[in-house]
């Protein structure tokens, strides 16, 4: 089974821009798109070991455990290829605090907020909800702003301005006062929040940045775009430390997440395929066909078996990490656009924003909510700590919060 994760024959192993000596920008500054600083093994030590700690820490949980073939003496092998990660068991127990279905069926708009954007260049295009305290929300405008929201209070605890075009990609950090922003002008902001500054601005892409992705160590950001790379950059100095394009495809990136252990993720084009890349080789080691159209969103479980992808095709497709394939079909009402997926912490629950906001209980992959609220396009949707409540944002510039 691991084998079938390694890169196959007939792929075109990507091309790593060359690296060249590093040059730390200061504060706020833009690092110049040609200085990669490379992969250091350092670096790829530091990427092994975070994700040694995540898979013991889900192995404690776990009833079983896939023994490693080149060492089936010990359950884990510091040399197994990368893509074993997600193929140990790792079932971890749903928490008691999770909302049950019957009560998360029974969600309803609680609140609605239009001020946070202009209404004159209306649209709110990105969300993300902090994981330490998802009362922290996090969007994108039209405007070209990114605003820092606290839904306890009500109120913008800050307005990030710097990007020239519209914010597509924001992100939380999950530990520190940072928050990142990504825009077709080409560039990614890193900001603090208490000071309302951007103290880095990571030139990575000649295109529009079209997707973000934080990885588990808190330290580094993938990022993709429509000049067909993605990068893999620092959040401390802003470098760029390594661009890799598929020249065996040559297409535009619509979308990048890492998988939760991040030795992997994923990429969508907008030729409709889903990648999946071995980030410590660079190298594309599965894909995924069946969209038609160009990839919207595309989403890991928390436990790394399943990924959810949606395309511009009206269909959420359900794939099993293990066996490399799709066991699962949602198939929408006709010309339903899907911009938006996102398990929740547990994996329990699977939601997608686009035309409406629906929730799936996973598993059993069947709608127990809908909402219409929206009066234009959802373009995020999250869920709050244990579900507790579920947030969306809209082309209708609206933050909505649901629950009981």
């Amino acid at each position: 089974a691991l084998a079938t994760l390694k890169p196959q024959a007939g792929l075109i192993v990507p091309q790593t821009v060359p690296s060249a000596q590093p040059n730390v920008a200061g504060a706020g500054e833009s690092m110049d798109m040609g200085e990669l600083a490379g992969m250091t093994p350092e670096i790829i030590q530091k990427l092994q070991d975070k994700a040694t700690v995540l898979t013991t820490e889900r192995k404690k949980a776990s009833s079983s455990v896939l023994i490693c073939r080149c060492c089936s003496a010990r359950p884990w092998c510091p040399d197994i290829y990368l893509v074993a990660f997600f193929l140990l068991q790792r079932g971890k127990t749903v928490p008691e605090e999770l909302v049950k279905p019957e009560e998360l069926s029974k969600y309803r708009q609680v609140a609605s907020h239009v001020g946070l954007h202009s209404a004159s260049i209306p649209g709110i295009l990105a969300l993300d909800l902090c994981p330490s305290d998802t009362n922290k929300i996090l969007t994108g405008g039209a405007d070209k702003n990114v605003i820092v929201f606290d839904k306890s209070s009500e109120q913008i605890l800050a307005t990030l301005k710097g990007h020239t075009k519209k914010v597509t990609s924001v992100v939380f950090h999950p530990s520190q006062e940072l928050v990142f922003s990504a825009s077709p002008d080409a560039t990614i902001r890193i900001w603090s929040v208490p000071n309302a500054s951007c103290v880095q601005v990571v030139r990575a892409h000649e295109g529009s940045v079209t997707g973000l992705s934080l990885h588990a160590t808190g330290d580094y950001l993938l990022s993709s775009s429509d000049d067909q790379y993605w990068a893999f950059s620092d959040i401390q100095t802003g470098r760029v430390l390594t661009k890799v394009t598929d020249e065996s495809s040559g297409c535009a990136l619509t979308c990048a997440q890492f998988h939760p252990d991040g030795l992997i993720f994923g990429t969508g084009t907008m030729d409709s395929q889903i990648k999946i890349w071995d980030l410590k080789e660079r190298t594309n080691v599965a894909n995924f066909p069946g969209h038609s159209g160009p990839i919207t969103s595309i989403a890991f479980s928390e436990n790394g078996y399943y990924l959810a992808t949606a395309a511009d095709d009206s269909s959420v497709k359900l794939w099993d990490l293990r066996k490399l394939k799709n066991f699962k079909t949602l198939q929408l009402d006709n010309n339903f656009e899907v911009k938006s997926l996102i398990f929740d912490q547990s994996g329990t629950y699977l939601a997608l924003g686009g035309t409406d906001v629906q929730i799936y209980i996973c598993k059993q992959w069947t709608e127990i909510l809908h909402f219409t609220e929206h009066s234009g396009l959802t373009t995020g949707v999250a869920f709050g700590h244990h579900a507790k409540f579920i947030a969306s944002t809209g082309m209708d510039r609206s933050l909505k919060f649901y629950s009981l």
